[in-house]
């Protein structure tokens, strides 16, 4: 009698224990969806994500290829941010670099930080990166500006894919957005206030 009363107890206890294992699992993935999507990515060219060089390609064609740049900022960030120039054209697999400036245009120190991506999102697996400010946090204070450079060039496999082999264009579109590197007003309150009711 008593042995069965035990078993059924430690029975109870699984159903919870496996619920908690669950959520515990859950959580845990939910945190690594973003890097591992980030690396799915970068790895394959999905969603027009490009691709990270560590060199220069050894191949340049004759064909040319047009690569124009966009700039764009989230609300909340009072930044002028463009590209210096609209576009360029290069030679596919010729490496060339290309900048961006950015310039606070509020009256207080702000920090941003680059997504980018590529279209056509085909050609996002193609085009090399060999430099970039990308994921960078960058500050700036009131009124200054910084020239962020970006290098690289389109692999020369883009001719041979039947789904890139005719793009004659890329556009290359970086957004900057807000990041919060200082406690709420609320917050800094609130501390003060118990700092006062400890003393």
């Amino acid at each position: 009698m008593s042995d069965s009363g035990t078993n059924k107890n430690k029975g109870n206890w699984r159903v919870p224990a496996a619920c908690v294992g669950v959520v515990v699992a859950m959580a845990g993935m939910s945190y690594a969806a973003v890097p591992l999507y980030q690396l799915f990515c970068q790895v394959t060219g999905y969603g027009g994500t490009t691709q990270r060089a560590e060199q220069y390609s050894d191949t340049i064609l004759d064909r040319k290829i047009t690569v124009r740049f966009d700039a764009n900022t989230a609300g909340g960030l009072g930044w002028d941010f463009k590209p210096v120039e609209r576009e360029v054209v290069l030679r596919i697999g010729e490496t060339k670099q290309a900048s961006y400036v950015a310039l606070n245009v509020g009256s207080a120190a702000s920090s941003g930080q680059a997504t980018f991506n590529v279209t056509p999102q085909s050609a996002g697996a193609y085009f090399n990166k060999v430099e970039c400010f990308c994921f960078t946090e960058t500050e700036l204070a009131p009124g200054e500006s910084l020239d962020m450079p970006v290098v690289f060039f389109v692999d020369p496999a883009i001719v041979d894919a039947p789904e890139t082999k005719n793009i004659n264009a890329i556009t290359l579109s970086y957004t900057f957005y807000p990041l919060d590197t200082e406690k709420p007003v609320a917050e800094a309150v609130t501390g003060e206030a118990d700092d006062k009711d400890r003393l």
